[in-house]
Protein backbone atom coordinates (compact mmCIF):
# COMPACT_ATOMS: atom_id res chain seq x y z
CA UNK A 1 0.00 0.00 0.00
CA UNK A 2 1.10 3.59 -1.38
CA UNK A 3 1.84 6.14 1.60
CA UNK A 4 -1.27 8.37 2.49
CA UNK A 5 0.20 9.95 5.04
CA UNK A 6 3.64 11.31 4.72
CA UNK A 7 5.77 12.72 7.78
CA UNK A 8 9.53 13.46 6.77
CA UNK A 9 12.26 15.21 8.96
CA UNK A 10 9.56 16.46 11.03
CA UNK A 11 10.76 19.09 13.94
CA UNK A 12 8.59 21.32 16.70
CA UNK A 13 10.79 23.72 19.13
CA UNK A 14 8.26 26.07 21.04
CA UNK A 15 9.88 29.28 22.67
CA UNK A 16 12.53 28.83 25.27
CA UNK A 17 13.95 25.90 23.37
CA UNK A 18 11.72 22.97 24.30
CA UNK A 19 12.12 20.50 21.29
CA UNK A 20 8.54 18.77 21.47
CA UNK A 21 9.57 16.88 18.12
CA UNK A 22 12.71 15.43 16.63
CA UNK A 23 13.37 14.68 13.09
CA UNK A 24 10.97 12.64 12.83
CA UNK A 25 9.90 10.73 9.76
CA UNK A 26 7.29 8.59 9.30
CA UNK A 27 4.97 6.87 6.21
CA UNK A 28 1.44 5.69 7.29
CA UNK A 29 -0.31 3.31 4.40
CA UNK A 30 -4.11 4.04 3.11
CA UNK A 31 -6.60 1.93 5.00
CA UNK A 32 -3.95 1.14 8.00
CA UNK A 33 -4.20 1.58 11.87
CA UNK A 34 -1.20 3.01 13.29
CA UNK A 35 -1.40 2.95 17.30
CA UNK A 36 1.34 5.90 18.71
CA UNK A 37 2.59 4.44 21.91
CA UNK A 38 4.28 6.25 24.24
CA UNK A 39 4.02 8.08 28.14
CA UNK A 40 3.11 11.76 29.11
CA UNK A 41 5.02 14.58 27.52
CA UNK A 42 6.43 12.51 24.59
CA UNK A 43 5.31 14.34 21.77
CA UNK A 44 2.38 12.31 20.70
CA UNK A 45 -0.16 14.87 20.96
CA UNK A 46 2.23 17.48 19.23
CA UNK A 47 2.56 15.18 16.59
CA UNK A 48 -0.86 14.87 15.58
CA UNK A 49 -1.64 18.42 16.45
CA UNK A 50 0.97 19.31 13.63
CA UNK A 51 -0.29 16.94 11.05
CA UNK A 52 -3.70 18.27 11.46
CA UNK A 53 -2.66 21.75 10.96
CA UNK A 54 -3.15 23.05 14.85
CA UNK A 55 0.62 23.57 15.44
CA UNK A 56 3.11 25.00 13.08
CA UNK A 57 6.06 23.05 12.79
CA UNK A 58 9.46 24.46 13.26
CA UNK A 59 10.91 22.19 10.00
CA UNK A 60 10.31 19.12 7.77
CA UNK A 61 7.35 18.63 5.73
CA UNK A 62 3.69 16.81 5.70
CA UNK A 63 1.83 15.46 2.94
CA UNK A 64 -1.75 14.10 3.28
CA UNK A 65 -3.03 12.11 0.32
CA UNK A 66 -0.24 13.77 -2.07
CA UNK A 67 -1.16 17.59 -0.58
CA UNK A 68 1.31 19.73 1.77
CA UNK A 69 -0.29 20.51 4.87
CA UNK A 70 0.98 24.05 4.93
CA UNK A 71 0.49 25.03 1.23
CA UNK A 72 -2.64 22.79 0.73
CA UNK A 73 -4.11 23.55 3.94
CA UNK A 74 -7.60 23.58 3.05
CA UNK A 75 -7.65 20.45 0.90
CA UNK A 76 -5.88 18.58 3.83
CA UNK A 77 -8.05 19.69 6.35
CA UNK A 78 -11.30 18.73 4.90
CA UNK A 79 -9.48 14.96 4.01
CA UNK A 80 -8.78 14.82 8.26
CA UNK A 81 -10.64 14.26 11.03
CA UNK A 82 -9.80 14.71 14.52
CA UNK A 83 -11.08 13.65 17.73
CA UNK A 84 -9.02 15.15 20.78
CA UNK A 85 -8.27 14.14 24.31
CA UNK A 86 -10.41 17.02 25.65
CA UNK A 87 -14.09 17.29 25.40
CA UNK A 88 -14.76 21.08 24.19
CA UNK A 89 -18.42 20.83 23.36
CA UNK A 90 -21.13 23.74 23.23
CA UNK A 91 -23.17 22.85 26.28
CA UNK A 92 -26.63 24.01 25.17
CA UNK A 93 -26.50 22.50 21.89
CA UNK A 94 -28.38 19.14 20.89
CA UNK A 95 -26.21 16.05 19.83
CA UNK A 96 -27.58 16.58 16.06
CA UNK A 97 -27.09 20.22 15.75
CA UNK A 98 -23.47 19.65 17.29
CA UNK A 99 -22.65 17.16 14.70
CA UNK A 100 -24.16 18.23 11.75
CA UNK A 101 -22.70 21.63 11.59
CA UNK A 102 -19.42 20.07 12.11
CA UNK A 103 -19.77 18.74 8.70
CA UNK A 104 -20.67 22.48 7.39
CA UNK A 105 -17.47 23.88 8.78
CA UNK A 106 -15.35 21.50 6.64
CA UNK A 107 -17.41 23.13 3.56
CA UNK A 108 -19.38 20.04 2.60
CA UNK A 109 -23.53 19.84 1.73
CA UNK A 110 -26.19 18.77 4.32
CA UNK A 111 -26.32 15.21 4.49
CA UNK A 112 -28.86 13.94 7.31
CA UNK A 113 -28.75 10.54 6.29
CA UNK A 114 -25.14 10.06 7.29
CA UNK A 115 -25.68 12.16 9.96
CA UNK A 116 -27.88 9.44 11.45
CA UNK A 117 -25.21 6.75 10.25
CA UNK A 118 -22.83 8.51 11.95
CA UNK A 119 -24.43 8.72 14.99
CA UNK A 120 -26.74 4.98 15.26
CA UNK A 121 -22.71 3.86 14.73
CA UNK A 122 -22.14 5.37 18.33
CA UNK A 123 -25.41 4.45 20.06
CA UNK A 124 -26.09 7.78 20.10
CA UNK A 125 -29.55 7.69 17.70
CA UNK A 126 -31.86 7.84 21.08
CA UNK A 127 -29.41 10.97 22.59
CA UNK A 128 -29.83 13.21 19.15
CA UNK A 129 -31.75 15.84 20.45
CA UNK A 130 -30.73 16.38 23.98
CA UNK A 131 -28.51 18.96 25.14
CA UNK A 132 -24.70 17.80 25.32
CA UNK A 133 -25.24 19.53 29.00
CA UNK A 134 -27.23 16.67 29.89
CA UNK A 135 -25.05 13.96 28.52
CA UNK A 136 -22.67 11.64 31.07
CA UNK A 137 -18.60 11.76 30.04
CA UNK A 138 -18.95 8.50 27.94
CA UNK A 139 -21.23 10.04 25.62
CA UNK A 140 -19.52 13.35 24.90
CA UNK A 141 -16.64 11.46 24.17
CA UNK A 142 -19.19 9.95 21.73
CA UNK A 143 -20.12 13.00 20.24
CA UNK A 144 -16.67 13.79 19.92
CA UNK A 145 -16.02 11.24 17.28
CA UNK A 146 -19.12 12.02 15.56
CA UNK A 147 -18.08 15.18 14.90
CA UNK A 148 -14.70 14.03 13.36
CA UNK A 149 -16.71 11.61 11.22
CA UNK A 150 -19.23 14.41 10.23
CA UNK A 151 -17.56 15.24 6.85
CA UNK A 152 -16.31 11.48 6.11
CA UNK A 153 -12.73 12.36 6.17
CA UNK A 154 -10.05 9.81 4.87
CA UNK A 155 -7.75 10.20 7.89
CA UNK A 156 -8.92 9.87 11.02
CA UNK A 157 -6.65 10.87 14.57
CA UNK A 158 -7.72 9.47 17.74
CA UNK A 159 -5.66 11.22 20.89
CA UNK A 160 -6.69 8.50 23.46
CA UNK A 161 -10.30 8.19 22.71
CA UNK A 162 -10.98 5.78 25.60
CA UNK A 163 -10.06 7.75 28.23
CA UNK A 164 -12.12 7.75 31.41
CA UNK A 165 -14.86 5.89 29.17
CA UNK A 166 -16.89 2.42 29.94
CA UNK A 167 -15.90 -1.34 28.54
CA UNK A 168 -19.36 -0.94 26.57
CA UNK A 169 -18.35 2.60 24.70
CA UNK A 170 -14.62 1.36 24.44
CA UNK A 171 -16.22 -2.22 22.30
CA UNK A 172 -18.29 0.58 19.98
CA UNK A 173 -15.83 2.76 19.41
CA UNK A 174 -13.30 0.08 18.31
CA UNK A 175 -16.24 -2.04 15.84
CA UNK A 176 -16.81 1.66 13.87
CA UNK A 177 -12.77 1.96 13.77
CA UNK A 178 -12.84 -1.82 12.10
CA UNK A 179 -15.51 -0.85 9.88
CA UNK A 180 -13.87 2.54 8.94
CA UNK A 181 -10.48 0.49 7.76
CA UNK A 182 -13.00 -1.71 5.55
CA UNK A 183 -13.52 1.56 3.74
CA UNK A 184 -10.64 2.19 3.51
CA UNK A 185 -9.94 5.48 6.24
CA UNK A 186 -6.44 5.61 7.31
CA UNK A 187 -6.47 5.40 11.53
CA UNK A 188 -3.80 6.83 13.88
CA UNK A 189 -4.53 6.68 17.22
CA UNK A 190 -2.48 7.53 20.32
CA UNK A 191 -3.64 5.16 23.66
CA UNK A 192 -2.45 4.29 27.07
CA UNK A 193 -4.90 1.01 26.83
CA UNK A 194 -1.80 -0.60 25.51
CA UNK A 195 -3.96 -4.10 24.73
CA UNK A 196 -5.80 -1.91 22.67
CA UNK A 197 -2.88 -1.44 20.88
CA UNK A 198 -2.45 -4.90 20.74
CA UNK A 199 -5.86 -6.10 19.58
CA UNK A 200 -6.83 -3.62 16.57
CA UNK A 201 -3.28 -1.79 15.31
CA UNK A 202 -1.98 -3.26 12.36
CA UNK A 203 1.32 -1.41 12.89
CA UNK A 204 3.05 0.13 16.27
CA UNK A 205 5.05 3.14 16.71
CA UNK A 206 6.83 3.85 19.96
CA UNK A 207 7.85 7.64 20.64
CA UNK A 208 9.25 9.03 23.42
CA UNK A 209 11.36 12.66 23.80
CA UNK A 210 10.19 13.59 20.61
CA UNK A 211 11.64 10.73 18.79
CA UNK A 212 10.36 7.84 16.93
CA UNK A 213 11.78 4.71 18.27
CA UNK A 214 10.94 2.37 16.18
CA UNK A 215 7.27 1.78 14.06
CA UNK A 216 6.87 -1.64 12.99
CA UNK A 217 4.48 -4.16 12.38
CA UNK A 218 2.67 -5.45 15.60
CA UNK A 219 3.01 -8.97 15.21
CA UNK A 220 6.67 -8.74 13.82
CA UNK A 221 7.75 -6.41 16.84
CA UNK A 222 6.20 -8.73 19.40
CA UNK A 223 8.16 -11.76 17.86
CA UNK A 224 11.49 -9.72 17.74
CA UNK A 225 11.71 -7.91 20.89
CA UNK A 226 9.29 -10.23 22.85
CA UNK A 227 10.14 -13.15 25.30
CA UNK A 228 8.61 -16.77 26.26
CA UNK A 229 8.49 -17.76 29.66
CA UNK A 230 7.92 -21.32 30.99
CA UNK A 231 6.84 -21.91 34.10
CA UNK A 232 7.94 -25.21 35.09
CA UNK A 233 5.32 -26.54 38.66
CA UNK A 234 7.13 -28.89 40.34
CA UNK A 235 6.10 -31.88 42.77
CA UNK A 236 7.46 -30.92 45.85
CA UNK A 237 9.12 -27.85 46.61
CA UNK A 238 12.62 -27.12 46.22
CA UNK A 239 14.38 -25.02 49.03
CA UNK A 240 17.16 -23.24 46.67
CA UNK A 241 17.63 -23.71 42.75
CA UNK A 242 20.40 -26.16 42.28
CA UNK A 243 24.09 -25.51 41.11
CA UNK A 244 23.51 -27.33 38.21
CA UNK A 245 20.79 -25.45 37.08
CA UNK A 246 22.54 -22.07 37.32
CA UNK A 247 23.15 -21.33 33.72
CA UNK A 248 19.15 -21.37 32.95
CA UNK A 249 19.02 -18.29 35.53
CA UNK A 250 15.86 -19.81 36.63
CA UNK A 251 13.28 -17.68 38.87
CA UNK A 252 12.10 -19.59 42.38
CA UNK A 253 8.61 -18.47 43.68
CA UNK A 254 8.69 -18.01 47.28
CA UNK A 255 6.85 -21.40 47.67
CA UNK A 256 9.65 -23.25 45.95
CA UNK A 257 6.92 -25.36 44.00
CA UNK A 258 7.35 -22.99 40.78
CA UNK A 259 10.50 -21.91 38.49
CA UNK A 260 10.61 -19.89 35.60
CA UNK A 261 12.68 -19.76 32.73
CA UNK A 262 13.33 -17.16 30.33
CA UNK A 263 14.24 -17.42 26.91
CA UNK A 264 14.42 -15.21 23.56
CA UNK A 265 12.05 -16.20 20.63
CA UNK A 266 14.78 -15.85 17.85
CA UNK A 267 17.20 -17.80 19.01
CA UNK A 268 18.06 -21.13 17.02
CA UNK A 269 17.60 -23.27 20.03
CA UNK A 270 16.13 -22.64 22.94
CA UNK A 271 17.45 -24.42 25.52
CA UNK A 272 14.55 -26.39 26.88
CA UNK A 273 15.24 -29.55 26.08
CA UNK A 274 18.54 -29.52 27.93
CA UNK A 275 16.72 -27.82 30.71
CA UNK A 276 14.32 -30.57 30.84
CA UNK A 277 17.01 -33.02 31.31
CA UNK A 278 18.93 -31.32 33.78
CA UNK A 279 16.15 -30.98 35.48
CA UNK A 280 15.40 -34.73 35.87
CA UNK A 281 19.46 -34.96 36.89
CA UNK A 282 19.05 -32.49 39.18
CA UNK A 283 16.10 -34.55 41.21
CA UNK A 284 13.23 -32.34 40.56
CA UNK A 285 10.13 -34.09 39.65
CA UNK A 286 7.81 -32.02 36.97
CA UNK A 287 4.27 -31.46 37.26
CA UNK A 288 3.16 -29.32 34.85
CA UNK A 289 4.61 -26.80 32.26
CA UNK A 290 3.08 -23.63 30.79
CA UNK A 291 4.32 -21.28 28.50
CA UNK A 292 3.69 -17.68 27.99
CA UNK A 293 4.13 -15.01 25.38
CA UNK A 294 5.64 -11.00 26.83
CA UNK A 295 3.03 -8.58 26.06
CA UNK A 296 3.05 -5.48 24.11
CA UNK A 297 3.14 -3.64 27.56
CA UNK A 298 5.99 -5.22 28.95
CA UNK A 299 7.69 -4.56 25.52
CA UNK A 300 6.76 -0.62 25.71
CA UNK A 301 7.96 -0.49 28.65
CA UNK A 302 11.27 -2.29 28.02
CA UNK A 303 11.90 -0.15 25.07
CA UNK A 304 11.06 3.09 27.03
CA UNK A 305 13.31 2.69 30.29
CA UNK A 306 15.89 1.62 27.49
CA UNK A 307 16.03 5.08 26.02
CA UNK A 308 15.68 7.09 29.18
Amino acid sequence: MSAFVSIQNLSKTYEGGFEALKNVSLDIAEGEILALLGPNGAGKTTLISTICGIVTPTSGSVTVGGFDIEKDFRQTRTMIGLVPQEITLEPFETVWNTTRFSRGLFGFGRDDAHIEKVLRSLSLWDKKDSPIRTLSGGMKRRVLIAKALSHEPRVLFLDEPTAGVDVELRKDMWNVVRELREDGVTIILTTHYIEEAEEIADRVGVINGGEILLVEDKDVLMQKLGEKRMAIELQAPCEVVPDSLAAYNLVRSDDGLKLTYTYDTKGDRTGITALLADLSAAGLVLKDLQTSQSSLEEIFVNLVRDEA
